[in-house]
């Protein structure tokens, strides 16, 4: 374990090291692993020749609300598949895994077409909204939403509750461990994501720090790595504490869910 574990964390060292080697040591042959001069240089660059502060914010704002949204509609559009019979419910859950196979750059014209004609492009809202849902976090929490007994459902029913209100009341406490799971997932994938905000943003002010980061490339393709392994912690850094703020609280939910 402790050999899988080292070779694991193997790239990250690698990363945070050479955020902290001057040039000459990044481009040395052959590489050593621990800098002989430790340098803040190519952190100070980040900061110098990019709006770091925006592109963080930007990039909290763009995985955060997405990460909202999802978890909001995602539930909801799973507890209608999961829990209520009606006519087409299975023809709607194929058709919504059905577009598990259809590849993003498929659609990704389309979809740059419409955000484009709402006036969207280099706005939150279209960055957001065209991920405001997604197939797989409504098939992953419908999976869920099946293993909890009906008996719950049919209690509150009997005692008057709404549909909704059983979905709020009833459904969502017991489903906190999935909520957290495609929390995390959402967001991750999102904050590393650099193909959709280079796409929907040609503003230096509205990009992420994923794409933010691309901007640094010298001239004639040149790419300084020690200020790109700089950049790579940087933006690896918030999702670490986020981790480590909802680590406790993800394994205490999977502990204590269940019929109480």
């Amino acid at each position: 374990m402790l050999a899988v574990t080292a070779a694991v964390m193997l790239p990250l060292a690698i990363i945070v090291l050479t955020a902290f080697k001057p040039v000459t040591e990044v481009n040395a042959y052959p590489p050593t692993l621990l800098p002989q001069d430790w340098t803040l240089d190519n952190l100070r660059r980040i900061v110098d020749e990019l709006p770091f502060a925006r592109l963080v914010v930007n990039s909290f704002l763009f995985a955060g609300g997405v990460t909202a949204f999802a978890l909001v509609f995602d539930s909801l559009a799973a507890y209608a598949l999961a829990r209520i019979d009606f006519t087409g419910r299975r023809t709607l859950l194929i058709a919504i895994v059905a577009t598990l196979m259809i590849p993003f750059q498929a659609t990704l014209v389309p979809v740059y077409q419409l955000v484009s004609d709402l006036g969207w492009v280099n706005t939150f809202a279209g960055l957001i909204a065209p991920r405001a849902a997604d197939a797989f976090g409504i098939f992953f929490l419908r999976q869920f939403f099946l293993a909890l007994p009906r008996d719950l459902d049919n209690a509150a029913r009997i005692d008057g509750a709404s549909e909704f209100r059983i979905f709020r009341s009833v459904v969502l406490p017991n489903a906190i461990p999935a909520l957290l799971t495609l929390a995390i997932f959402t967001f991750v994938n999102n904050w590393n994501d650099l193909l959709w905000p280079l796409i929907f943003t040609t503003e230096r002010e509205m990009g992420t720090i994923t794409s933010g980061l691309t901007l640094l490339t010298g001239p004639g393709g040149i790419v300084p790595y020690g200020v790109m392994m700089a950049g790579a912690l940087v933006a690896i850094a918030p999702l670490v504490i986020a981790f480590l703020l909802v680590q406790r609280r993800f394994i205490e939910s999977i502990a204590t869910t269940g019929l109480k």
